[in-house]
């Protein structure tokens, strides 16, 4: 059974990474020639992600997620209401503090340590699921907390210094990985698990969407306290492989980092279970032998993921970034964005857990494949529009305030679940295939243009991150007009009966 599930879930990314695949081998033989050691390392990239994520999907779904919910249940029965929140804290705190994007990204910016980033941000992070498990336990509607939060960060925006806006909000979409989001998710739905009123399942969202608000704060209070002197961005160092042995040489030069990095993310996971487990014992030998079997897929899938898209497709991103921006149709650099951003998002490994999720706590009224479009949709337009930022230097901010704006302003008009979904699937949307490929090809072509890196380049997560927000918050609306009406209908028609039935007698 487990071997048939593998097969599918294999077969499911393998649909998803195809597309993408066949868009830049058509860009390498027309507009932007690529060696063909970059694009047989781009190959094996693609092979390894296809196989990462169908054993990541499979092994959240054994490991990940029964741990989360089982942990949020457990600490929900608690009568002491400290308890809760200070689990939340530290357990948002573990798992950030290795999440492997934020490493990445960490290494990206100037002037400020890694391992002050990392920290400052698993503390944000930890406090805002701790108000998130605060928000579910006192019922607090969720657009409250979101609309004062994002009144608060843009108030900071305005007096931190300019270079560190983009990156304060990309570090937010970043810190909600493939490690954290469906640990997250899940704890989120057992800590609503308990409750019987008719909000718990719309309460089970929200935690990635208050996470990733989290890392926002602490780069912008890093950017203003640390008063950085220089940001010059200097690059990570990209392989030099001009033949398939070189290339095949590169991942294996490779794969011990990777094995060491997943072997850290994911034991804080691993320790807070086991404590947990010798605490509660709620779970049996079979369903612990369960768990331990999906752990290592998990583990196995995302050493295979890190690998291929870190290995295989940054370098692919910084070249085709370069070699659009760098032409004489520069401009193909917004068409060729919208399309690799429709089709990228299917590629994300969280995508996945997301929308099950969804599916599952929504009773299947809000079915995969319509978020799947939705986050297509509004990816899509998010990377045109950062594509077009780049050509023209527009600050981010142009973006971003009216963004949130809209979106803060259609959570008081569509229902609560889809409020928590949207913002939600912001923080799941802008994951390691944005980080490792999207934003190389930003960097590429903001260096192709003579734009400011830290201004114009970063912000390509962030723009990923805010656009599903809205996209998805007007499926909620126009779902619940299209609601009202039906009801409507129904009503009159009960009415004309009743009428019918009094005019005969």
């Amino acid at each position: 059974m487990k071997n048939l599930k593998l097969k599918e879930k294999v077969i499911e990314s393998l649909v998803s990474v195809l597309p993408l695949t066949a868009i830049v081998m058509l860009l390498s033989i027309t507009i932007v020639p690529l060696a063909s050691g970059v694009w047989t390392t781009f190959l094996f990239g693609a092979m390894l992600l296809t196989l990462g994520m169908g054993f990541f999907t499979l092994g959240v779904d054994l490991s990940m997620i029964p741990m989360g919910e089982g942990i949020g249940v457990e600490i929900s029965k608690s009568k002491r209401l400290w308890i809760p929140i200070v689990i939340c804290l530290i357990l948002g705190m573990l798992t950030t503090l290795a999440e492997p994007n934020l490493t990445v990204l960490a290494e990206q910016v100037p002037s400020i340590p890694s391992r002050t980033i990392i920290f400052s941000i698993s503390i944000g992070v930890g406090v805002l699921l701790a108000l998130s498990a605060i928000r579910i336990l006192f019922r607090i509607p969720l657009k409250n907390i979101l609309f004062v939060s994002y009144i608060i960060v843009f108030g900071i925006a305005f007096f931190g210094p300019v270079d560190f806006i983009a990156v304060s909000f990309d570090s937010g979409g970043v810190t909600t990985g493939p490690v954290t989001v469906p640990f997250i998710m899940a704890l989120g739905v057992g800590l609503a698990t308990l409750r019987s009123d008719k909000h718990s399942k719309e309460d089970s969202f929200g935690l990635v969407a208050l996470g990733s608000i989290g890392p926002i704060f602490a780069v912008l209070l890093l950017g203003i306290f640390y008063k950085p002197g220089s940001t010059e961005y200097v690059g990570a160092a990209i392989a030099n492989a001009e033949t398939t042995s070189q290339a095949a040489l590169v991942f294996a030069e490779a794969f011990p980092r990777y094995f060491y990095e997943v072997a850290l993310a994911l034991s804080p996971i691993v320790i807070v279970f086991i404590l947990f487990q010798l605490v509660s014992k709620r779970y049996k030998k079979r369903q612990l032998m369960r768990i331990a079997f999906g752990f290592v897929i998990t583990y196995v899938g995302l050493v295979f993921f890190l690998c291929g898209v870190n290995v295989g497709f940054f370098p692919v991103g910084l070249l085709i970034g370069a070699g659009l921006a760098g032409s004489s149709m520069s401009y193909l650099l917004v068409p060729v964005g919208i399309i690799l951003g429709y089709f990228i998002v299917a590629a994300e490994p969280a995508v996945h857990v997301l929308t099950k999720q969804v599916e599952d706590v929504s009773d299947g009224v809000i079915t995969q494949g319509t978020i799947r479009t939705c986050l297509s949709i509004a990816v899509s337009l998010s990377v045109g529009l950062a594509m077009l930022r780049i050509l023209t230097g527009i600050p981010i901010m142009y973006f971003l305030v009216p963004g949130y704006a809209i979106s803060l302003g259609l959570s008081f008009f569509v229902p609560s679940i889809f409020t928590g979904i949207a913002f939600d699937s912001g923080g799941v949307a802008s994951g390691p295939m944005t980080a490792t490929f999207l934003l190389p090809m930003a960097i590429g072509a903001c260096t192709a243009v003579g734009g400011n890196l830290m201004t114009d380049a970063f912000g390509m997560v962030a723009m990923v991150a805010m656009t599903p927000l809205i996209i998805i918050q007007i499926l909620g609306y126009i779902g619940s007009v299209k609601e009202k009406a039906k009801r409507r209908y129904i009503e009159d028609q009960l009415q004309n009966l009743e009428e019918a039935i009094i005019y005969f007698d």
